[in-house]
């Protein structure tokens, strides 16, 4: 427990963190990845490149200060970094040293503002809340592997199909090496594939979706190819060029907020942009497969023909549904984008729905549902990368 004075002086130091808090958390990862070059095994070296883990962690701590009276209201994102920990294989003895060199970077990026009373205040602050997350990632790691067919941390999977599905997705199916079968997931839940490439000098990481309905002996992943240039590229185009069938990966066991409620039988549409069809498929076909009759819209965009992947498949299943409907749009064409007047026309706002793309994509399919009035509560969204401020997103 906080005393109110340490309270007092964290809820003090907000302003300057949301003015300053990239600025700490630039010089922290920095800092940290000197003298500690072994954590890049972990951290997802496109994000650092590009910004977003920083901004990321800044808005955690700008939150943690906001709410430091009640911490419950950032539990939720908690849990949801959590998960990600988990997958990425984050372990108790990493949360000191993440503590004592933010403390640093705040120190030296606040100057004499950091007195030694207000980072006495975040030292407490700060070991409160890390005990919350390895509590919480105790539990999931128990979870995990107390499971049927479950494990921590990295195993080794065999690709035992690689099949193409646009002209930039392709999906690997995975099966465990030793010949074990894999455990239940829920719809929408995602793995950690672990690749070391060669010519580079740590291990990359990275988070896919699992993109069919849960099955007993196999993951099915499919990953999109990044340009040559991009940072994000690195792994997926390794993936695409490189990894074949019958060659191994490391793979984490699922894990992921962003989960189908498959036991409502209320209309529910599912809204993908790009590559954000992939957690959809596994929803879909769990939809498609246990509950059929349920009131299903799917809604696709996509840049053309060519990258629109899983079409068929989406069209075989709502064949075989009761009541179900399925349109695309493709930004190169002249039908464009989702609108207003789709959901309008295909959306039940009293239903649930779920939506996965690109941020700005979400952004307007989430004013837009709100638009339609659709409630918050019944808006379910996942977004690629470090987590961002949620109700900022909604809010846009």
């Amino acid at each position: 427990m906080l005393s109110p004075e340490t309270r007092m002086i964290i809820k003090s130091t907000a302003p300057v963190l949301e003015d300053h808090g990239v600025a700490i958390t630039t010089r922290f990862y920095s800092r940290m990845f000197e003298e500690h070059p072994e954590l890049l095994n972990i951290f997802n070296h496109a994000n650092q490149a590009q910004g977003r883990q920083q901004t990321a962690l800044a808005k955690t701590v700008y939150a943690a200060a906001v709410h430091i009276d009640n911490l419950e209201e950032i539990m939720p994102a908690v849990i949801q970094i959590a998960h990600k920990h988990v997958s990425l294989g984050v372990k108790p003895e990493h949360y000191p040293i993440v503590g004592a060199h933010l403390l640093i970077a705040m120190k030296e990026v606040l100057g004499d503002a950091a007195t030694d009373e207000i980072i006495q205040a975040w030292s407490d602050a700060y070991g409160v809340i890390a005990d919350a997350f390895i509590s919480v990632e105790k539990s999931m790691y128990q979870t995990t592997a107390e499971q049927e067919n479950g494990w921590n941390y990295f195993k080794d999977f065999v690709v035992a199909r690689k099949v193409k599905e646009s002209d930039v997705i392709t999906s690997f199916y995975l099966k465990p090496a030793d010949g074990s079968n894999v455990p239940t997931y829920i719809p929408g839940q995602y793995i950690s594939v672990r690749v070391s490439i060669p010519g580079e000098k740590y291990t990359m990481i990275r988070q896919y979706s699992l993109s069919q309905a849960s099955k007993p002996d196999e993951f099915r992943i499919s990953v999109k190819r990044e340009a040559d240039n991009d940072p994000n590229g690195i792994v997926s185009i390794y993936l695409h060029k490189q990894v074949n069938e019958g060659d191994r990966l490391e793979v984490s066991a699922p894990a992921g907020v962003f989960v189908l409620d498959a036991s409502k039988t209320t209309p529910v549409a599912f809204i993908s942009g790009g590559v954000g069809i992939t957690p959809m498929m596994s929803m879909f076909e769990t939809v498609a497969t246990s509950t059929p009759e349920r009131p299903t819209v799917f809604l696709h965009g996509a840049r053309n023909r060519n990258q629109h992947a899983f079409d068929e498949d989406i069209k075989s299943f709502v064949n075989r549904m009761e009541n179900a409907s399925y349109s695309t749009v493709y930004s190169d064409e002249e039908n464009g984008f989702i609108t207003r007047a789709m959901l309008e026309e295909h959306v039940d706002p009293a239903g649930d729905a779920y939506v996965c793309g690109p941020v700005p994509f979400m952004v307007s399919m989430i004013r837009e549902l709100r638009n339609i009035g659709m409630d918050d509560s019944r808006i379910h969204y996942e977004f690629f990368g470090p987590a961002m401020d949620l109700e900022e997103l909604k809010s846009q």
